[in-house]
């Protein structure tokens, strides 16, 4: 049994106990079938907004940016870019700090304040107390990961990234020896990281097939709206109410594994990436999304 074979044990485990979500396993097969699947399969890393260069820069910067990629219960509170979502703000402005000064080296991860983290992400002049709770949950992100590549790797990603040696699930094992990746029972980011990497083409992985649909808050959502998940009546008033689903509730820990047993039948882990982006696109048809709770997820 390895980790990714605990993530969906826990999916099953909680699906079966659900009272708040439930699977309509019925109309799975169909669903998936209509897929774009084809569409998924190319997808790539936005340029505009990620930091596609050399192999070794672009690969510390997926790294650096996975680690990161949490909060969005926070993002109502970000001051934004034009046209731009909470993740691809942090993700441009990210990319804008590596063009203007280089890649961030581990020692320099492990160095960033919480005032440095708001000056990279565009957020020195916004005074809400929760934006600047995310910018310390960054900094303390971003400095346990330059820490570990520091301590365990030598200040290398790459060594990093080559000692899962191809194996996507072995990376995931990797990263999960940080406390924030320690989301146990979903490990999103860490699977992010891997699923990315693949993308970006700045690393292969012989079993990107083993990672699971990402528990984050777009897929349930589109998932619920598409038929495939069906929210209990109080929950679906609350989500239609912006109200927070807390972190550890029963509600939460029911919508982020809710998908993934869906997930298993589309047998490969890129739908996310058409999930996501049809969540993206068509927000204002599908009204409100579940957002994260403030926290990691």
């Amino acid at each position: 049994m390895g980790l990714l074979d605990d993530v969906r044990a826990n999916a099953e485990a909680v699906a079966k106990t659900a009272t708040y979500v439930r699977v309509r396993t019925e109309v799975i097969e169909a669903y998936a079938a209509a897929l774009p699947i084809h569409l998924a399969q190319s997808a790539e890393l936005d340029s505009a907004t990620h930091y596609l260069r050399e192999p070794e820069e672009t690969l510390k910067f997926v790294v650096t940016l996975d680690a990161i990629n949490f909060g969005s219960g926070y993002f109502p509170r970000l001051t934004k870019r034009a046209g731009l979502s909470g993740y691809f703000t942090v993700a441009a402005s990210l990319k804008e700090r590596y063009e203007s000064d280089g890649p961030l080296q581990a020692k320099q991860l492990e160095a960033l304040s919480a005032e440095d983290c708001a000056r990279i992400f565009g957020q020195a002049a916004n005074e809400d107390s929760g934006v600047a709770e995310l910018m310390e949950l960054f900094s303390r992100a971003l400095n346990d990961l330059g820490a570990y590549v520091g301590d365990r790797f030598g200040g290398s990603f790459r060594a990093l990234v080559e000692r899962a040696e191809g194996s996507a699930e072995r990376l995931v094992e990797i990263l999960v020896e940080m406390p924030f990746y320690q989301d146990v029972g979903f490990y999103k980011r860490a699977q992010l990281t891997a699923a990315d990497l693949g993308t970006a083409h700045v690393a292969q992985f012989h079993d990107l097939d083993r990672l699971t649909i990402f528990a984050d808050n777009l897929v349930p959502h589109v998932l619920r709206v598409d038929g495939v998940l069906s929210y209990a009546p109080e929950l679906l008033a609350r989500i239609d109410h912006e109200e927070l689903i807390e972190k550890g509730s029963d509600e939460e820990r029911e919508i982020r594994p809710g998908p993934r047993p869906s997930g298993e039948s589309f047998q490969i882990y890129r739908p996310t990436f058409h999930l996501e982006d049809s969540a993206a696109v068509q927000e204002h048809r599908y009204g409100k999304m579940l957002r994260d709770p403030p926290g990691l997820e």
